[in-house]
């Protein structure tokens, strides 16, 4: 049987589990692609560092031109991280006709467009389904499955640290930062998990998604983005009375041809299949003009579950491109130029939980200042005594309008003197708009 060399650029989490996936299922690889898959080089920064997996000292280097001058060397996969010098590592070696898999979702954020165009102009394959939700093949389905079908609303659970967190909150009634450590404990979160909790690692991979299956260029800066740290177990009881569940959910909609492109904590009921994706588990909900409804689901992290991603793509180029023939097959996301719509215009439900002094009268100031920025209220909830002082809290949840109107509600309604605070504000969505 034929084979085909290929070099690993690292060889930490996602590399170890290239590594041990392509020796355990060695035969069914083979079997499935026609050609026997080598491990020819893998670029580490430190060879004495202990790795968890056992990999002859032949094939490890710490020189990238063992692996850039080797002709014999095909497909090089990048899986060590970052923006440099992974970056230049990938440019170089599309330069040497070398097809190149990445798991970089950062990279392919935020400077994706240099190295498609270098891929194009090489005429190199360049796949990147490990990027984004892990061992889920959603790319593929986007980029081949779902071809015929305009799409016109993804929503994704994409980060599974953030998810393991709200759903312990909801499940077991626990304090954020308990859970927060829990994560780290379990390894679901970093040592700093601010990429994770803050939402920026679901902004990236929104941003990917955005851009395939709507065909047009997002910049990762345009994705509105907050994170989970204002989420309490006092929102996630209220949630539940209202029959739904938080999530922090990755939201991209065609919007008379606008594009929504937004990452918060969001409510959603309770009977929708995202409401019960748990864990450090991940989903992606599309809707499509032909198809309907669909969602994948699947492990969004780990060794296994994002190595198995990064040999999909492996085999890929080898089924398909195997005599590397400069045939490129880079899928483009400048197909079509649509406008990215402001955060402000985009019209949600939503749930706001305020501290006011228990007295006539503050409810109807509220509600005359909602109702002058064209704000409806669809219920409100007024419950029980804090501290044994006359205040309480005051949830209301609005009908559907423009978040420029719930923000100019809000800093007018901060200014009455019977509102302590304004201590959360989540959007709602029913899949119903």
């Amino acid at each position: 049987m034929k084979k085909v060399k290929i070099a690993l650029l690292g060889l930490g989490n996602v590399g170890r589990g290239v590594w041990t996936i392509l020796k355990e299922n060695q035969e069914e690889i083979a079997k499935r692609s026609g050609f026997k898959v080598e491990i020819a080089k893998i670029l580490v920064r430190d060879k004495s560092k202990q790795r968890g997996v056992e990999v002859p000292e032949n094939i490890v280097t710490t020189d990238f031109n063992d692996i850039l001058n080797d002709d014999s060397i095909k497909i090089v996969v990048e899986v060590m991280g970052g923006i440099e010098p992974a970056r230049e590592y990938m440019l170089q070696c599309m330069g040497k006709k070398k097809q190149i898999v990445t798991a970089n979702k950062m990279l392919i954020a935020t400077g994706g467009d240099e190295l498609f165009h270098k891929a194009d102009r090489e005429g190199v394959r360049f796949n990147y389904e490990a990027s984004v939700a892990g061992g889920i093949p959603i790319i593929q389905a986007i980029n081949e499955s779902l071809t015929g079908n305009k799409i016109e609303q993804l929503y994704g659970i994409v980060n599974g640290t953030t998810n393991f967190i709200l759903g312990k909150m909801q499940l077991e009634g626990s304090k954020f930062d308990d859970i927060l450590k829990e994560a780290q404990a379990k390894g679901y979160a970093e040592a700093d998990p601010t990429s994770d909790i803050e939402g920026f690692d679901a902004q990236y991979k929104l941003a990917i998604l955005a851009s395939l299956a709507f065909g047009t260029k997002v910049a990762v800066e345009k994705v509105y983005r907050e994170g989970i740290t204002n989420i309490t177990e006092v929102d996630m009881e209220y949630a539940k009375t209202f029959g739904m569940v938080i999530k922090l959910l990755a939201i991209v909609k065609d919007t008379d041809g606008k594009l929504e492109l937004r990452v918060h904590p969001t409510m959603i009921p309770e009977t929708h299949p995202l409401a019960n994706v748990y864990d450090s588990f991940n989903a992606v909900f599309i809707k499509g003009n032909a198809v309907g409804d669909l969602m994948f689901y699947g492990r969004g992290a780990g060794d296994l579950p994002t190595g198995s991603a990064v040999v999909s793509d492996i085999v890929s180029i080898i089924r398909n491109n195997i005599e590397f023939d400069n045939t490129n097959l880079v899928v483009k996301n400048n197909l079509w130029n649509k406008e990215i719509m402001d955060v402000g215009q985009v019209k949600s439900k939503y749930y706001i939980r305020l501290t006011v002094d228990d007295r006539p009268g503050v409810l109807g100031d509220i509600t005359a200042i909602l109702g002058n920025q064209d704000v409806s209220l669809r219920s409100v909830i007024q419950k029980g005594e804090i501290k044994n002082e006359e205040k309480v809290d005051l949830v209301l949840v609005t009908h559907l309008t423009r978040e420029d109107n719930i923000n100019k509600s809000l800093e007018e309604i901060k200014k009455l003197d019977a509102v302590k605070s304004i201590d959360n504000l989540i959007r709602i969505e029913d899949f119903e708009n």
